[in-house]
């Protein structure tokens, strides 16, 4: 390559990776006066994937209380609450009871038919007992679906309100309280829930999605609908994390539309002692290229105009499904300007 006087040549291959290895950029090395300033839009952007993770943590909490709760406002119980196992319906009791009586007369050496006569149960009732394994076995087989939900209900339909409304989670959660049918009853029952027929709960408001209440903790307060300020006004007096979580982010937007990027060692170690995991380390990531990120949010300096160009120029090679020749693509990026 023939040199061109007044321009500097650039690091050969072997002095790359000379630089590389030393950990030197090979644009500091490049333009060594240059100050590196990040992306606002990118920092904007990562900072709302950790606000989304964080309030997806909180999920349960998003739902309005019910009337006449005990749970105060900016109060949340510490201990978790204690469900009762509902008492088993007449028929479970009386199957199980069939099942234990029919298991014993059969060890002792009696027939199916003479079991029968002595309880009083068809033959074809004592196979089945004989045969089962287990009373749950018999009480699963043999009690209508309904039947085996219904003791289940209220607990189902406390949950839903409080926005699960996913049928293998409640499937698990009511099977750890002894219900003994599948996983299909439950979600038969829910049908009715996701319909609005039968016996469905009184929902009351639908609880906002998370990205939601990202999307309200991330925007403007100015800018707000006021339905939804309010939404939000509630949901931090519920929530004291959520609350935290929302006055670190309108920090953080401070600092970048005022241009006060010297207190950004501040923000970062305030997040860093909270207890919001996805914020800190978010916070952490910006300490790895510190100084570019305080430019970012001092200087007036943005790469949106470069960032713009780039994916003008992916949209044109898109667009020719990567068949264009470098002079077809010169072309086409000359007249689209």
């Amino acid at each position: 390559m023939r040199h061109i006087p007044g321009l500097t040549r650039g690091p050969t291959s072997t002095q790359q990776d000379h630089l590389l290895h030393r950990g030197v950029s090979l644009r500091s090395a490049g333009a060594p006066q240059a100050e590196q300033v990040a992306d606002r839009y990118h920092l904007w952007a990562n900072l709302g994937q950790a606000v989304e993770k964080t309030v997806n943590a909180h999920r349960s909490r998003l739902a309005e209380p019910p009337p006449g709760s005990a749970s105060s406002p900016g109060h949340l119980d510490v201990e978790p609450e204690v469900v009762q196992p509902p008492k088993e319906l007449k028929v479970v009791v009386r199957l199980r009871e069939q099942h234990a009586a029919a298991h014993e007369l059969w060890q002792q050496g009696m027939s199916k038919a003479a079991i029968g006569r002595k309880l009083g149960l068809h033959q074809a009732t004592v196979r089945k007992l004989v045969n089962a394994r287990s009373a749950d076995d018999v009480v699963a087989k043999n009690l209508q679906r309904a039947h085996v939900v219904d003791p289940y209900v209220g607990y189902l339909h406390r949950r839903w309100n409080e926005g699960v409304r996913n049928a293998a989670q409640l499937y698990r959660e009511i099977k750890q309280l002894g219900y003994p049918g599948g996983e299909l009853a439950v979600q038969r029952h829910l049908r009715r829930y996701r319909t609005g027929r039968g016996h469905a709960p009184d929902l009351g408001p639908k609880p906002p999605s998370v990205r939601e209440v990202t999307s309200w903790i991330m925007t403007h307060p100015e800018n707000l609908r006021d339905e939804d300020a309010d939404k939000l006004h509630r949901l931090r007096e519920r929530d004291p994390e959520l609350d935290r979580l929302t006055r670190h982010v309108r920090k953080f937007a401070a600092m970048m539309t005022g241009r006060h990027g010297d207190r950004l060692e501040d923000w970062i170690t305030d997040v860093e002692q909270d207890s919001l995991a996805p914020l800190a380390g978010f916070a952490r990531n910006l300490r790895r290229d510190f100084d570019a990120v305080r430019n970012g949010l001092s200087l007036p300096h943005s790469s949106g105009a470069v960032e713009g160009n780039i994916n003008r120029l992916k949209m044109l090679k898109r667009q020719m499904f990567g068949r264009a020749s470098l002079d077809l693509l010169r072309k086409r990026v000359l007249l689209t300007r």
